[in-house]
């Protein structure tokens, strides 16, 4: 680490409106090169156990023909143990997801020629379960967007019709499974981008409670929102790849709530759910974006549950309706604060990727590479909330969020899962590229239902209940806090007699 000179603190000074003079600013030079210098150098030569590198072929980019719907970023075959619970699954990782070896995009140009140093928690456990690891999947730019058009290198296509987009921002994790890729993928979800792309795409996909699913490795979206969790062609599929990477890792600060012991998820799988009671949440239907043909078949499949020995009656929580904009404060600005701070989570203990911020810190402001429109909103919009506000929003956008938690939770008193459609809409049309607005608004108006519950961090799950106009329509089973074993029952229950 290089003293600065005084000409660059004068710049820092003056910004911050300290004003330093010359005599004041040789002083702090020479501090620097006395006290600072020594420390950082005594840092630098430190050992680092957390970021030992790991070898391996890292693969090769997909051809046209190896990637037809656009949905790999990257493609390797990193095997696990022969034996196993995931022996003889092939498995795609989220492109916000470290892999050793293997380049990560995090869906821009700004980080095409990034590779980390180790593995992700969720990539080690997928290995030592037996799994093998044959690819990154493309995500979205920066992974904000609903859509599934701001990716690098390209789109990714709904396997069920090209013309349609597959969902984002885990467009490419759920477009393999449906395509018959993989069976199961890693998806990360910061305001639905897990069940947006399971629901267009017709395959099942679990958010998991927060701090169910180690972080650890994974790009920050914003650190109260991230939650990673598993894709898959099948109920069981889920179940198993959950089963594979839950629990504590000690290292990622948001499982500071997670609970030593788990279920095995798979292993305790039962169809059995008579006397289990569902509410149909009545504000979950009937927002302005709702498509009939997508609530009809919802509300349908969900009175099939009767026929399990379910009870399902409706509930009203009115509060489902605002809470997605009462969400916003955190994150509108918090996404943006991960950006800024180049996916350093400041504040927080556990692993960094100390190799990710200066990456990320030289060429975020460079000019280089591409920002997606939906990517320049949240930027513009949170800079000018920090400017302007100071974290006020921010601060009661936290503050308000167990009220909004206890909503939900007074509701699964009564009952034990709730339901609604995932997204209020089939998959859309990609946007035309010369309209900005209506780029801004394909990346958004899906998540009415899905994002409310990254902000309480229930657990929630996309299960498909049919098709219209031959695309696929989801409907959303969410639990309390870490019942995602409840889930996975109801879930395969309707699996079973679809």
């Amino acid at each position: 680490m290089k003293a600065p000179t005084v000409d660059e603190l004068r710049k820092i000074s003056n910004e911050l409106n300290f004003h330093l003079g010359d005599s004041e600013l040789n002083v702090f030079v020479r501090y620097f090169e006395r006290e600072v210098s020594p420390a950082f150098a005594a840092l630098e030569s430190a050992k680092n156990e957390a970021m030992h590198p790991i070898t391996r072929d890292h693969g090769h980019f997909p051809s046209k023909e190896e990637n037809q719907f656009g949905a790999w970023a990257w493609k390797c075959s990193i095997k696990g143990n022969s034996r196993g619970l995931l022996s003889g699954k092939k498995i795609a990782l989220k492109d916000n997801v470290s892999l050793a070896g293997v380049p990560m995009t995090n869906g821009t140009a700004i980080m095409k020629d990034y590779i980390p140093r180790v593995d992700s928690e969720v990539a080690r456990r997928i290995i030592t379960a037996g799994g093998e690891i044959v690819g990154k999947a493309t995500c979205e730019n920066f992974c904000w967007t609903g859509g599934s058009f701001t990716s690098y290198p390209q789109r990714v296509l709904n396997p069920h019709n090209t013309e349609f987009m597959a969902g984002g921002s885990s467009s490419g994790s759920a477009a393999l499974v449906a395509a018959g890729e993989v069976e199961m993928a890693i998806g990360a979800d910061q305001g639905g981008s897990i069940r947006i792309p399971s629901s267009w795409c017709g395959v099942y996909g679990l958010k998991p409670t927060y701090g169910l699913v180690p972080y650890t490795g994974v790009i920050t979206g914003e650190m109260t929102f991230d939650h990673v969790g598993p894709i898959g062609k099948t109920v069981e599929d889920v179940a198993m790849l959950l089963q594979a990477v839950a629990g504590r890792d000690g290292q990622d600060p948001r499982q500071s709530l997670t609970p030593v012991e788990l279920p095995g998820y798979f292993d305790s799988i039962d169809p059995n759910i008579s006397g289990l009671k569902i509410g149909l949440v009545r504000e979950g239907f009937g927002w302005k974006e709702s498509e009939p043909d997508v609530e009809e078949r919802v509300r349908k499949s969900a009175y099939k549950f009767e026929e399990l020995g379910a009870k399902v009656d409706e509930v009203s929580i009115p509060i489902h309706r605002t809470a997605g904009m009462l969400m916003m404060g955190i994150d509108m600005e918090g996404s943006w604060r991960a950006l800024k701070n180049n996916g350093v989570n400041f504040g927080a203990m556990g692993f960094q990727d100390e190799d990710l911020g200066p990456y990320l810190g030289v060429r975020l402001y460079s000019g280089e590479g591409d920002i997606s429109a939906n990517t320049k909103l949240i930027a513009l919009f949170g800079e000018y909330m920090i400017r302007n506000y100071h974290g006020r929003f921010y601060a009661k956008s936290q503050n308000i969020r167990p009220s909004v938690r206890k909503a939900y939770n007074d509701a699964l008193d009564s009952f034990d899962l709730l339901l609604m459609s995932t997204t209020p809409q089939k998959a859309q049309p990609f946007p035309k590229l010369d309209d900005f607005i209506g780029m801004i608004l394909a990346g958004w108006n899906m998540t009415s239902n899905v994002a409310p519950f990254d902000y309480t961090g229930h657990p929630a799950m996309n299960v498909p209940c049919g098709t219209s106009d031959g695309l696929p329509v989801g409907m959303m089973i969410v639990g309390r806090h870490f019942a995602e074993q409840t889930i996975l029952n109801a879930a395969l229950a309707f699996e079973r007699m679809s």
